[in-house]
């Protein structure tokens, strides 16, 4: 059951999760609550630093034994590689994700590709699930008193009730919706700075196939890989929207990403979310 206005509000302990596409403002508020007593646990950076820690780093030093002299001093362990994520910055993880296409331009062979899709959808799985345990140990361990959750943009393409139910239960889903103006925002971004991106299966193999129909291409490796991505992200971001939707329907609440831009301090934040729960009542 959705909790109300008045039950969130009198809660001493606040439990958050936000969802929503990349760059609607989910981390710009956590930055702003971290300076209060909210613990921020962040679902990209967990995968990056736990599940996918090893793969990454495995990928760049395969990059680095390439060079003969960095290679020397790695097979004499000369030198130690770090995988240095934070919560501002995910290009570790970002980079190893990769892009499909043409290897003279960074792209990855399209069974890498899937199989490191694979491997994140699984990471992104284990991160969310460890959602519970982070809640205890920012009580019991840190002392926070509040917990908020910043998921994945990818978070809706997961497709597991169990998951979604876990973090109502857990949690109030607040989705953090752009409308027209922020949605052109974040496609000419996404043309401008073409980055890594997770899809689901089967979307994935739909659109390669359309790309490679509507350019005339034989083969995977023929792919220019920023132009996929920019040519197929609008797809990507309009077929999430109604899963993101449909989640918020039946598990939480929705709030305007204008809104939440407009949030400056843990009391807006509080406001926010409470008129959410108002109007979601």
């Amino acid at each position: 059951m959705k909790p109300s206005a008045a039950e969130f509000r009198d809660n001493p302990n606040k439990r958050v999760t936000l969802m929503g596409m990349s760059g609607v403002g989910k981390t710009r508020l956590a930055n702003i609550l971290r300076n209060g007593d909210w613990f921020h646990y962040s679902v990209d950076y967990r995968i990056g630093t736990r599940y996918l820690d090893e793969s990454i780093l495995d990928n760049i030093k395969s990059q680095m034994m390439s060079v003969p002299f960095v290679r020397d001093l790695l097979r004499s362990d000369s030198i130690y590689i770090s995988n240095n994520i934070t919560f501002d910055n995910l290009t570790p993880l970002s980079s190893w994700l990769g892009k499909v296409g043409d290897p003279e331009h960074d792209g990855l062979p399209q069974d890498e590709f899937k199989r490191r899709q694979a491997l994140h959808r699984d990471a992104e799985v284990a991160a969310v699930l460890d959602t519970p345990e982070f809640i205890r140990k920012s009580e019991e361990i840190y002392g926070y008193e509040h917990f908020l959750n910043d998921v994945s943009g990818s978070l809706c393409e997961l497709e597991d009730d169990s998951l979604f139910e876990m973090l109502a239960q857990e949690t109030v889903l607040i989705y953090l919706k752009a409308d027209a103006e922020d949605e052109q925002h974040l496609i000419k971004r996404a043309e401008s700075h073409p980055k890594p991106l997770y899809y689901r299966q089967e979307f994935l193999e739909r659109q390669l196939a359309d790309y490679m129909s509507e350019n005339d291409l034989e083969f995977v490796t023929l792919i220019d890989p920023d132009d996929f991505v920019r040519w197929v992200f609008p797809k990507l971001f309009y077929s999430r929207v109604p899963r993101y939707e449909a989640i918020a329907d039946k598990y939480g609440f929705t709030v305007a990403a204008r809104d939440a831009l407009a949030v400056s301090n843990e009391k807006e934040f509080l406001e926010l979310v409470e008129n959410a729960l108002k109007d979601g009542s």
